[in-house]
């Protein structure tokens, strides 16, 4: 919205209700469509590897609805020039956000998208290719390989839901011990290190 400061804006986004709700097959065809949109909108040496990420990329999962994309960019500086004058003027909200906590570098790109009746539709985090939310991507694919670790994560996230349903930072960081904990799993069963 035009006009807010940064700490009305951080504000206002707090705001929205956390509402997990049943699969929804259309979540993939809703990533392809926001996909092939960022792509027309900017430059190929700019936008690199795309990836669906999050509740709504495992098939299956309540979630809450919005798509979760991890945008690769080539660099952080020119994302930050290019990407907000041409998204902000459509909705989107746009954050130079800390990756950890409220003011832990790195920093990177992030977007809102919502739809006409103002609800958030997609997130897009915008990294460079070293950036640890590369590592999300072992979180996605062993739920989607091990439904019963993906049950119970959609036990907790209903369960913490229900708890903290208007507060948005106590949600996520409940869920933080049971990320990080089956993020290990996956990449020792990968055997990777990291």
């Amino acid at each position: 919205m035009s006009g807010e400061t940064t700490a009305e804006k951080v504000a206002r986004v707090l705001r929205d209700k956390i509402e997990v709700v049943p699969y929804d097959p259309r979540w993939p065809a809703l990533f392809e469509a926001e996909l092939r949109f960022l792509r027309s909108q900017f430059p190929a040496d700019l936008l690199g590897r795309i990836e669906h990420f999050g509740s709504t990329a495992v098939p299956g999962l309540a979630a809450k609805p919005v798509v979760d994309m991890l945008i690769e960019v080539s660099s952080l500086e020119r994302a930050r020039a290019e990407m907000p004058p041409i998204l902000e003027p459509l909705g989107y909200d746009y954050f130079w956000r800390p990756s950890h906590g409220n003011d832990g570098p790195p920093w990177y790109v992030w977007f809102i998208k919502r739809d006409a009746a103002g609800r958030r539709t997609h997130h897009l985090h915008c990294v460079e290719s070293h950036f640890e939310h590369w590592e999300r991507l072992h979180f996605r694919d062993y739920l989607r390989s091990h439904p019963e670790t993906a049950a119970e994560y959609q036990a907790l996230k209903l369960r913490l839901a229900a708890e903290h349903a208007a507060d948005r930072v106590r949600y996520t960081a409940e869920k933080t011990t049971f990320i990080v904990a089956t993020t290990r799993r996956a990449r020792a069963e990968r055997g990777t290190s990291r």
